[in-house]
């Protein structure tokens, strides 16, 4: 059996910045515009999805919690462009990712996020799906639609995974 226990620490875009970016206004360019109204955070990060004639789409994804701890046995990642997820509510989640070619329990790195913050996966990040602690929580999720195959998945094999235990309040 290889089990690896995770565990995850406050995201940052220090932290995450091998992985993709971390979406938040904290350190955002600003901009006033609606005649003074509305406040602009201005490209928080920058869209890849044009691979194979591909196309951005945004959707809303309802995530529902695991049992705890939580048992990551897979990752997944996409090759033909980058995904973003937003939380709709101010409530904590969890990102888990590789930088590694292969992936592996021992190669994880688990982050906490703040219900202010999202995340866009660069294209061919190694990551786990969709991680929350509530019993329920939406997101905004922007990635992209269109010809070619977008989705790798590995699966660690029988008595291969790491436990993720959700950070305590």
């Amino acid at each position: 059996m290889n089990i690896v226990d995770l565990s995850p620490e406050p995201l940052s875009r220090d932290n995450f910045s091998r992985f993709g970016d971390v979406l938040e206004i904290s350190g955002a360019e600003r901009v006033l515009i609606n005649e003074g109204t509305t406040e602009r955070f201005h490209a928080l990060s920058r869209l890849d999805l044009a691979d194979q004639q591909g196309e951005g789409v945004l959707s809303i994804f309802r995530a529902t919690a695991r049992p705890s701890p939580i048992k990551i046995t897979m990752v997944e990642r996409h090759p033909l462009g980058s995904q973003a997820f937003f939380p709709l509510a101010n409530k904590r989640w969890l990102v888990v990712v590789s930088a590694a070619e292969t992936p592996a329990p021992e190669s994880l790195k688990a982050f906490w996020a703040r219900g202010d913050q999202g995340v866009q996966y660069a294209k061919n990040t190694w990551h786990h799906p969709l991680l929350v602690i509530e019993p329920v929580q939406d997101f905004l999720v922007v990635d992209r639609a269109g010809p070619g195959d977008n989705l790798e998945e590995i699966w660690f094999g029988e008595g291969a995974y790491a436990r993720l235990a959700p950070p305590r309040d």
